[in-house]
């Protein structure tokens, strides 16, 4: 096996694209062989014919094919150009630091014009399937060949999964590193609108993806002794010494526009049972405020909470809310920008938390715009989640759904980290790891997307941090879960 020449084994989407991509990479004299994949009869002498490139089959297949020890694996549907350098501190990386894959930043050229593209380091809780490393990464095929018998086993052989199963494969056994510099360019980018990935995952045509997705993260769960059985959950008896049974609690900061919408909606409620709402002013300053006053001051189930604390997030405002006394039993998200679907919404929320005895909720919304005319992909509701197995695959994907509603004591014992982005996602796999969630799967919120909404239109230096915050939040969860697991053996 020569350890100082690379195979480059490109995965071929479009033959115009693979084209340049070869001529590019026949002027590099380390690389030594080139691989294409692809789903029909191919011209170049060494190739792999598959209709699903990256299964589990089609991967092994390229292992035993590669005669070198590394291997350049280019993975999307774009033109891509690298030098020599470039691959030469690719395999000084690798070889220097040990480890079994090596990816780095690169540059996007778009109408002539070149773009940054940094891309976030690899953490012991980036086990989410859709983490960026980039069209191109490094891998160390000495490392893979050495155990065929267990990364190839019948066990794991899957049609859309296997690339993910070998990059887990490679976690449990070594490091994976990136580069913080641009080793080489793009030619436009990737077909997929940033909204568009957002809900891949919950898109019905890609279940069997998913369901292939989770098996392999639960099996790397089980590997690193992660995985929580779902019967071991706590079930929970409510107590009683609640003023009210549930609140909705609305955070705020500037929403003159949508905050007397989101009020009524919860006031419209109707229920058998009592509930007020606590809406949060984190120190509005376009007129939400006196909207809040206003109709604070003629409906009292309306308790308006301006904080002390000035360097409140999300997360802080959730606090001030659960922490205040008239909270109640059950504490349930209502979003400025947004309403609940109709009447009935928190009647069934809260039946959802006695039905299944579980400490949270979360309900499914639909996506509309700011006239609430459905927008694709309309209906979010996470049927990726089982009672068997979501606290596992909670781990894997990048969101647990909306509305969400806590029961006060658990809530109360784990607290929102003080941030707005990733706050319900943190709460929500800390409650997941003990206590069951009930899932609602019928729209029971509608979600605005608008010009004025966080998420919209994030530049790629805020997505990357967003990332690499939850990527955080899971090796924190992991190590948490790892640990529940020492103790039972003990």
């Amino acid at each position: 096996m020569e350890s100082n020449k690379i195979t480059a084994t490109v995965f071929s989407f479009n033959k115009n694209s693979t084209d340049k991509i070869i001529s590019n990479l026949n002027d590099v004299t380390l690389i030594s062989d080139i691989i294409i994949v692809s789903d029909e009869e191919s011209a170049y002498k060494n190739s792999v014919l598959s209709n699903y490139p990256f299964s589990g089959e089609t991967i092994r297949e390229i292992v035993e094919k590669i005669q070198t020890r590394y291997a350049l694996l280019i993975i999307e549907n774009m033109v891509i150009d690298i030098n020599e350098n470039s691959l030469e501190k690719l395999l000084s990386e690798i070889q220097k630091k040990n480890a079994g894959l090596v990816y780095s930043d690169y540059n996007e050229i778009i109408n002539e014009k070149t773009l940054s593209h940094p891309q976030n380091d690899y953490q012991f809780g980036s086990i989410r399937d859709d983490f960026d490393f980039g069209p191109c990464i490094l891998i160390d095929t000495k490392l893979l060949k050495e155990n065929m018998s267990e990364l190839f086993s019948v066990k794991n052989h899957f049609k859309y999964s296997g690339l993910y199963d070998l990059r887990l494969f490679i976690s449990r056994r070594t490091n994976l590193l990136r580069i913080p510099e641009p080793l080489y360019d793009v030619q436009g980018t990737s077909e997929s609108s940033d909204s568009d990935k957002m809900f891949e995952y919950v898109d019905p045509k890609n279940r069997d993806v998913q369901i292939e997705m989770e098996k392999v993260a639960t099996h790397h769960l089980k590997e690193i002794d992660a995985f929580i059985d779902s019967k071991e959950k706590k079930m929970l008896k409510f107590e009683e010494n609640f003023k009210m049974e549930a609140s909705v609690v609305i955070p705020v900061k500037n929403r003159v526009n949508t905050i007397a919408d989101a009020i009524n909606s919860a006031l419209n409620q109707k229920t058998d049972f009592e509930f007020n709402i606590i809406v949060v002013d984190n120190r509005s300053d376009d007129g939400t405020t006196k909207l809040i006053r206003d109709i604070s001051s003629e409906n009292k189930r309306v308790i308006h909470l301006i904080p002390q604390k000035k360097d409140l997030g999300i997360g802080g405002c959730w606090n001030e809310a659960i922490l205040h006394p008239e909270c109640g039993k059950f504490a349930v998200q209502l979003d400025s920008d947004d309403l609940y679907s109709d009447e009935s919404t928190l009647q069934k929320i809260v039946d959802k938390f006695y039905e299944e005895q579980c400490a949270m909720v979360i309900g499914s919304y639909k996506l509309t715009d700011f006239n609430l005319n459905k927008i694709p992909p309309g209906l979010i509701d996470h049927r990726e989640w089982t009672n068997k197995n979501g606290h596992n695959n909670a781990l894997r994907i990048n969101g647990l759904g909306a509305p969400r509603a806590f029961y006060l004591p658990v809530i109360r014992d784990i607290e929102f980290p003080n941030v707005s982005y990733g706050e319900d996602y943190a709460v929500g796999l800390a409650v997941s790891r003990k206590y069951n969630i009930g899932r609602i799967y019928e729209s029971v919120y509608l979600c605005r997307r608008w010009e004025g909404n966080t998420d919209a239109s994030l530049s790629l230096e805020k997505q990357n941090e967003n990332n690499y915050y939850k990527d955080s939040l899971r090796s924190k969860e992991l190590l948490a879960r790892q640990e529940i697991n020492r103790k039972k053996k003990l």
